[in-house]
């Protein structure tokens, strides 16, 4: 594992990768207080192939203060002001800074030799959110999204800009049965919002609270491999 040179963050984003030469990458996001570190430890338990190798990227949210936490700095995505039952009110401009961020990072894979054809976002709850919105509204297709305990914060936002060159990205939804901090009833709005855009994901619950299990684990590296599969042809 080693940091990144982008100058894009405070701290540098972490990278792994699962070989040499990597011919598709992840872009993870971390939760809300979290860090790139958080979920650096999943790379091996999704046991995926050696061919084709990934290159994982685990970029740092911004520091800023978060309302419905009194106010205290920490890292995160976009500031969350009410968490209303069913519904949140939050910042939209950090999360659009938020967006901006992860078409950077798509762009420095670009750049490095992985068009975006080739890079799924990842997110957990509040970077699930960021992955949604930046996935379904890029200009240009994505391999796919992943999007683990988490919702749509602006749903007007993201239909007003989808974007068709995504009318077709493989989606990975989950969510726990029992989570108390992300509603269930918030991730199944969200995988509602996706269909009405036409897409259907892959949609899965899994007996937890807002946290990620071994078994879901496992199913995303599923989801993975059938991804870069469909890359190979």
């Amino acid at each position: 594992m080693r940091p990144s040179t982008s100058p894009l963050f405070d701290t540098p984003p972490l990278e792994v990768e699962t070989g040499p030469n990597p011919r598709c990458a992840i872009i993870w996001m971390h939760g809300l207080g979290a860090d790139g570190s958080d979920f650096a430890p999943i790379v091996p338990e999704l046991r995926l192939p050696d061919s084709p190798a990934v290159r994982f990227i685990f970029p740092h949210a911004p520091y800023r203060p978060v309302t419905c936490n009194g106010g205290y700095v920490m890292r995160a995505w976009y500031d969350i002001v009410s968490l209303a039952p069913g519904a949140r009110q939050i910042d939209e401009a950090g999360l659009l800074q938020s967006r901006e961020i992860v078409r950077q990072l798509i762009q420095r894979e670009a750049d490095r030799g992985l068009p975006s054809d080739r890079v799924v976002l990842a997110g957990f709850s509040q970077g699930g959110a960021v992955a949604y919105l930046t996935g379904l509204t890029h200009p240009s297709p994505l391999a796919g999204i992943i999007a683990l305990s988490t919702y749509i914060p602006s749903p007007g936002l993201l239909i007003r800009e989808f974007s068709q060159a995504n009318r077709r990205i493989p989606i990975f939804a989950a969510h726990g049965t029992d989570d108390d901090v992300v509603s269930l009833e918030l991730g199944q709005q969200a995988a509602q919002i996706v269909r009405q855009l036409g897409i259907e994901p892959a949609w899965r619950t899994y007996d937890l609270p807002h946290s990620v299990s071994i078994e879901e684990v496992a199913d995303i590296g599923t989801w993975l491999r059938s991804v870069w599969a469909q890359k190979a042809h």
